[in-house]
């Protein structure tokens, strides 16, 4: 089952990936501890594959609906 999003709502990580891919014009690979289950952010876009673009304190990073879910629900 796909997680919808919508623009502007904040999301919560709920998962660590391996690693984050940062929302970039050309996006970079990084460590996963740059961010940390619980941190929240705001959604930015939605790119294919089902990654949404969110930005947070620390920076904009792609990250699938697997490892975030909305605030507040």
């Amino acid at each position: 089952m796909e997680k919808e999003f919508t623009i502007g709502q904040k999301v919560r990580v709920v998962a660590m990936p391996p690693y984050v891919k940062t929302a970039e014009p050309m996006p970079m690979l990084r460590p996963a501890n740059l961010i940390a289950i619980g941190a929240e952010g705001v959604v930015i876009d939605r790119r294919p594959g089902n990654y949404w673009g969110i930005r947070f304190e620390k920076g904009a990073f792609l990250l699938d609906s697997q490892y975030i879910e909305a605030v507040g629900s």
